[in-house]
């Protein structure tokens, strides 16, 4: 995420969350897979808008992001030590920078992490004792090892239902089992205990942060907890209306397309979207789609000149269409 998140979606910082959702949604059909197969400049793209939607539209994550950039979103981080380390630089005199030297010792934002790293700091009484000159006493006992990342990509189906996947760490012999969560998005994480480096003197092994990325669906999309389809329809379905399948997470369901649907029109089915544990259910959007027929056989084109008999006094659908 080295590129301004704001810049991605091509919205001002403060833009409300219409307009976030409705540059996401325009860029996402422009680069959809489906419509640059083989693109892999695009689809990199296409994962980076989606990443970029997935701070933004989330309140806790973009207030984070506003305040700290980057840094705020990292597995771990402390916004309130990080205000105060911040404030308390102020009211020094600081240059209110992020990062410092201090006796002697450089101070840098990942410092104030709840997990300190490798480096072994603890809380942010510690910290603060450093930089007033009165460092007291470390423990010189074991200390874990450093944490390791690493990125893994699943499809779009898991990374909504949850999967568990057999994985195979770097110089580990043995497969791990991992549990991904339901819900999890494009850059999501997952700690695995015990999988990181070894400790230099006999502590703990550190953890594996795996970061997830998601295939994009044939068919869905997704905007935060919320699902996506663009379904086709019949002319004589979107006529009379009619009750049509339509999958969601949870299986099929019953849909009532209503009479004299049009392309375009969206129907909400609620609770059918992405399920996370502990939270209410995202909601499906179904946007009709109207499909004419494909045969060109006599017996459909004397249908359609009817067709166009009968509707001639309709109003021109193009009447008000200006630039």
């Amino acid at each position: 995420m080295a590129e301004d998140l704001y810049r991605v979606l091509g919205v001002p910082k403060n833009a409300d969350a219409d307009a976030i959702k409705k540059a996401y949604r325009k860029l996402a059909q422009k680069l959809h897979p489906d419509k640059n197969p083989g693109n892999a400049q695009v689809e990199a793209r296409f994962k980076a808008v989606n990443q970029a939607y997935d701070v933004l539209s989330d309140q806790k994550k973009r207030t984070l992001y506003d305040e700290f950039g980057e840094e705020g979103l990292r597995e771990g981080f402390d916004p309130a030590r990080a205000r105060a380390y911040k404030q308390w630089s102020t009211q020094q005199g600081g240059r209110g920078g992020w990062t410092g030297t201090v006796d002697g010792s450089q101070v840098r934002l990942e410092d104030l992490f709840g997990n300190a790293g490798a480096g072994g700091r603890g809380g942010i009484g510690d910290m603060f004792g450093d930089l007033f000159g009165q460092r007291a006493p470390r423990p010189r006992g074991p200390r874990k090892g450093e944490d390791l990342t690493a990125e893994v990509t699943i499809d779009f189906v898991s990374a909504v239902r949850g999967a568990t996947l057999q994985l195979n760490p770097s110089g580990e012999s043995e497969p791990v089992t991992v549990r991904i969560p339901a819900g999890a998005a494009e850059g999501s994480r997952v700690r695995i205990a015990g999988h990181g480096m070894a400790s230099p003197n006999g502590g703990p092994q550190g953890d594996l942060l795996l970061v997830i990325h998601v295939e994009p669906h044939k068919f869905f999309r997704r905007e935060g907890d919320d699902l996506h389809l663009d379904l086709p329809i019949t002319v004589p379905e979107a006529y009379r209306g009619a009750k049509v399948k339509v999958p969601t997470p949870d299986g099929s369901v019953s849909l009532k397309v209503p009479e004299g649907t049009q392309s375009g029109n969206v129907l909400r089915v609620r609770g059918k979207g992405v399920a996370k544990k502990g939270k209410t259910a995202g909601d499906l959007y179904v946007h009709f789609l109207v499909r004419v027929p494909a045969s060109r056989s006599a017996t459909v084109l004397a249908l359609i000149d009817d067709l166009a008999a009968a509707t001639a006094d309709e109003p021109d659908p193009r009447a008000e269409l200006v630039f």
